[in-house]
């Protein structure tokens, strides 16, 4: 807990000498100490630090596998309790939950260190195997063989944050991915898992705060960008209020705190709190990355072309994650501003795009999808005479769903929307090209956003229907026509016709495959889908009553 204390004050490297002495004897010292070097790989994405994380995480592994009751193994935990006539006793149920999150964390890891295969289906082998220990762990729990311990709250916590989170994460997942997962028979309950990581959320204990980050990822990102905003701002907010008033100063609740304003629209107020996570800690500066991305979206959403252009440079030149998405972006944000504006730096866009494809990379074999869309748009300006994408920063906005952030702030909203009236004019007055059609409808797609955003419900859906007719002219850009059916479906849901909204869904899910950005469609379509049946399910449940 003193080595917690000292992380979530920036402390990072005096958090690691406190554990480094018991390492090699303690399951607590070593499982956190292998987190903390998780995370650093992670933010890093340097393979030498994976490497490293990896092996430190296997140790961890292995010392857990010493406390471990010798007969145990996948699937044997309730067993064990009913069957040998022996009680499992406390350190064993601490071994098996440590045990279970090393796995975890290899998985992860697994996935971020090899290119391979063979070792993506390694890594989901222990993410199989451990569900199963949770989930054997949360029966035995339940069971009349348990005795409660002297750190039982420890132990409870850690049942909770491996419960919670794999019910939260396979419920987010549709079964298409699932299947591609090997999670065949794997089942997720959204609610059943945030009301369990809550639970282990209560108190300060080590499992506590790492429930609370996992709720605050759920709220303030996996909803949003996986989803349809579903998260709930009032519960992240109440999560965060008492550890902000006992860490006020930390980087990690600081960018949190950013995170909130901003999908609150309170772009000003955000900017503030990530530029003061980056000033209270210079200790890992992967901290500042996660900053500089929130804050290019944050200048984004206020059109400030040259300060989003700005942070993009920035992690261009300092991090690892994704070097062909920060130089895409820096070009998109140069060819928003007028042709007659002198460039930061004397940069070129069309130079920038064509260095593209040259930056991607590759994990677990395949290129991200996010880096695949940006080198494939930025391909048309290979050409001798290049054909400009009409609107680039803002239809990525779309894709990471920024027009959500400003539903709340009318006078962005319409900025943005003078921008896209804009484009559809040059678009119209511009010579026919292969690309017309597919920079048409994209405006399209865009505009109706914003028009819903203002609720012009049939001005919104006037656009979103352009889009799904013009299905035989695109050429290119087919992630359109799932977008829009999914837009349309929310305007029906808007007006209280669900059926009409699950039809469009069922279309846009099961009729297109093979887009741009197609797995983070299906999940919005999948949450979307999730929500409109629960609340059908809710209707008929109180008309009944």
């Amino acid at each position: 807990m003193e080595a917690l204390d000292l992380f979530l004050n920036n402390q990072f490297t005096e958090s690691l000498d406190k554990l480094r002495p018991r390492v090699k004897d303690s399951m607590y010292h070593a499982l956190f100490y292998a987190t903390l070097l998780a995370m650093h790989g992670m933010m890093t994405f340097q393979q030498d630090d994976i490497i490293s994380a990896g092996r430190t995480m296997k140790s961890a592994q292995e010392l857990c596998q010493r406390f471990r009751r010798k007969s145990s193994g996948v699937g044997s935990v309730s067993s064990l309790g009913k069957n040998s006539g022996e009680k499992l006793s406390e350190e064993e149920l601490h071994a098996e939950v440590c045990y279970a999150e090393c796995l975890l964390q290899r998985a992860a890891l697994t996935f971020l260190q090899d290119e391979s295969m063979v070792s993506f289906i390694k890594g989901g082998m222990k993410v199989r195997n451990c569900y199963i220990i949770y989930k054997d762990l949360h029966n035995f729990l339940q069971s009349s063989h348990f005795h409660k311990g002297p750190n039982h709250s420890e132990l409870k916590g850690g049942v909770a944050l491996g419960v919670g989170a794999f019910n939260l994460t396979l419920s987010m997942l549709p079964a298409r991915i699932l299947r591609l997962l090997e999670f065949v028979g794997f089942s997720g309950d959204k609610n059943y898992g945030l009301s369990q990581l809550h639970e282990g959320a209560e108190g300060l204990s080590l499992r506590s705060i790492l429930c609370v980050l996992l709720l605050l990822c759920y709220h303030t990102f996996l909803s949003f960008i996986l989803g349809t905003g579903e998260g709930s701002l009032a519960d992240a907010e109440e999560l965060l209020k008492p550890l902000q008033q006992r860490y006020p100063r930390s980087a990690i609740f600081l960018f949190f705190a950013g995170r909130m304003e901003q999908i609150k629209g309170n772009i000003d107020q955000a900017v503030d709190r990530f530029e003061e996570g980056c000033k209270v800690q210079q200790v890992w500066p992967q901290f500042h990355h996660m900053s500089y991305w929130e804050l290019m979206w944050c200048f984004t959403l206020k059109r400030a072309w040259k300060m989003a252009y700005f942070y993009a440079d920035l992690l261009s030149q300092e991090s690892h994650w994704s070097k062909a998405m920060y130089v895409y972006m820096k070009a998109s944000f140069l060819s928003m501003l007028p042709a007659e504006e002198e460039r930061p730096f004397g940069e070129s866009e069309v130079e920038l795009f064509r260095q593209v494809s040259s930056l991607k990379q590759k994990i677990a074999g395949k290129s991200p999808p996010t880096e695949k869309f940006a080198v494939r748009k930025a391909r048309r300006y290979k050409a001798l005479h290049p054909v400009t994408l009409p609107v680039p920063a803002l239809e990525m906005m779309y894709m990471w769903n920024g027009f959500a952030m400003i539903r709340n702030r009318p006078d962005l909203t319409e900025g943005i929307l003078n921008i896209l009236t804009q484009a559809e004019r040059h678009l119209l007055d511009a010579p026919v090209n292969d690309y017309t059609v597919d920079d048409q409808c994209m405006v399209q797609l865009l505009k109706g956003v914003c028009l819903k955003n203002q609720a012009q419900t049939q001005a919104a859906e006037a656009c979103f229907s352009h889009v799904w007719k013009s299905e035989k002219q695109i050429k290119f850009d087919h992630y359109l026509i799932p977008n829009a059916l999914l837009e349309l479906s929310f305007l029906c849901s808007q007006r209280g016709n669900r059926e009409q909204a699950i039809s469009l869904l069922q279309r846009a899910k099961n009729n297109y495959k093979d887009y741009s950005m197609e797995s983070r469609t299906i999940f919005r379509i999948h949450a979307a889908l999730s929500k409109l049946k629960g609340s059908s399910a809710d209707t008929e449940e109180s008309t009944a009553t």
